[in-house]
């Protein structure tokens, strides 16, 4: 990850430096990410502070002890849970803010971390279709066909309940049932005991105020999470000092976000626009609206979600909705399968690792392949169908 994220920015700043990318599609590039970079950079360290102050390991408790036992039960609230928090928040902050508390859930309770952590990865992209802030890439397709938030849950409904159906028959197939997880039951926890109350009360409050700022939408989401971060950095530069460092900041993402953008735009400009527009296509028939979607989802995977999304909008006709909006299926259903397909993937492999937690790539890639196909397939025939 280190290597390939200076690679990237290298390659896209040498691609300005010589002229392969004008200075003026550049500048548009990097203006259009940077609120991307605050939020991802600010809601990182409001995750990670948050974590060190035990919230995570507190709602993992109470999730475990409302489970009872039941392995089909707390199936059941996670996916609840994940599905809610990607729907009303966004795909990032559910990879950053969730992921810990999956894993604290598996440690709380003594049971397997990964059918957890699958949980949390595939619902933060499966279930980020029904509201403009559900996922960045539909802020920018709602900008385009000019759909309110009541507008674009009226319409990606279905979609997005076909998308959810998929994931949760994958997810226990592949991770949840009695073979995979192996045990019948688990054990309830006590009730957490937390070492500092006033820093979890602190930081679960700005988490709180975070959620609210992002639902109301009364301001940008770089602007909610730089000011939960701060209230949190604040909290523990007055009662834990040591905690404060500047290794909290996701260098790797800050470096890896731009480079892959600047390439991107290299490439389109150098003959990508023209090939993604003959994949493309300009049909929209159903069959028009499903080659659409599963081009989004395979450029998806060999690049990034949001790259893509930006490069395949810009060869859509204008007034082809269904089409876009297949489009944007593909990169928010289909983009599972690599580890790069989406930067909430990427959020979740850096929290995995900071929790120790193995995530076995052929397998991981296997049955994400299965549901991005699965996935995206219903949930253009939902489109379609609903009209």
């Amino acid at each position: 990850m280190d290597w390939l994220a200076v690679a990237l920015l290298l390659l896209g700043l040498l691609a300005v430096a010589t002229g392969l990318l004008p200075t003026e599609p550049a500048s548009d590039v990097l203006a259009r990410i940077g609120p991307l970079l605050v939020f991802l950079a600010t809601v990182i360290v409001l995750a990670e502070l948050t974590g060190k102050a035990e919230v995570f390991d507190v709602v993992a408790t109470w999730v475990a002890r409302v489970g009872r036992g039941s392995y089909a039960l707390l199936f059941g609230l996670c996916v609840l849970f994940a599905s809610v928090t990607t729907i009303t928040l966004n795909l990032d902050t559910t990879a950053v803010l969730l992921t810990p508390v999956m894993l604290a859930l598996a440690t709380r309770v003594g049971i397997a971390a990964v059918p957890l952590a699958m949980t949390t990865v595939w619902l933060a992209n499966t279930a980020s279709l029904l509201l403009p802030v559900s996922n960045l890439t539909n802020l920018l397709a709602a900008d385009r066909v000019a759909l309110t938030p009541t507008g674009m849950a009226a319409t990606m409904w279905a979609p997005q309940a076909a998308a959810l159906g998929a994931t949760m028959a994958c997810l226990w197939v592949f991770y949840w049932r009695r073979g995979r997880r192996g045990a019948e039951r688990y054990a309830p926890p006590e009730p957490p005991r937390p070492a500092d109350p006033v820093l979890l009360r602190v930081c679960a409050l700005a988490c709180a105020a975070f959620l609210v700022a992002l639902l109301v939408d009364l301001v940008p989401l770089w602007a909610a999470s730089s000011a939960a971060a701060l209230v949190v950095v604040v909290a523990f530069a007055v009662r834990r000092r040591a905690e404060v460092r500047w290794s909290l900041v996701p260098w790797r993402l800050l470096v890896l976000v731009p480079g892959m953008f600047l390439v991107v735009e290299t490439v389109s400009a150098h003959g990508l626009h023209e090939v993604l527009a003959r994949l493309i296509g300009t049909e929209e028939s159903p069959l028009g609206v499903l080659r659409t979607a599963a081009v989004g989802a395979g450029f998806s995977n060999a690049l990034n979600n949001l790259p893509a999304y930006v490069a395949g909008e810009a060869v859509v006709p204008l007034a082809h909705h269904d089409q876009l909006l297949g489009l944007l299926i593909g990169v928010n259903v289909g983009p599972l399968v690599t580890p790069w397909a989406s930067l909430a993937t990427l959020l979740w492999f850096e929290r995995c690792r900071w929790h120790g937690t193995r995530i076995a790539l052929g397998r991981f890639m296997g049955t994400s392949l299965v549901l991005a196909v699965t996935g995206t397939v219903g949930a253009v025939g939902a489109l379609v169908v609903t009209g």
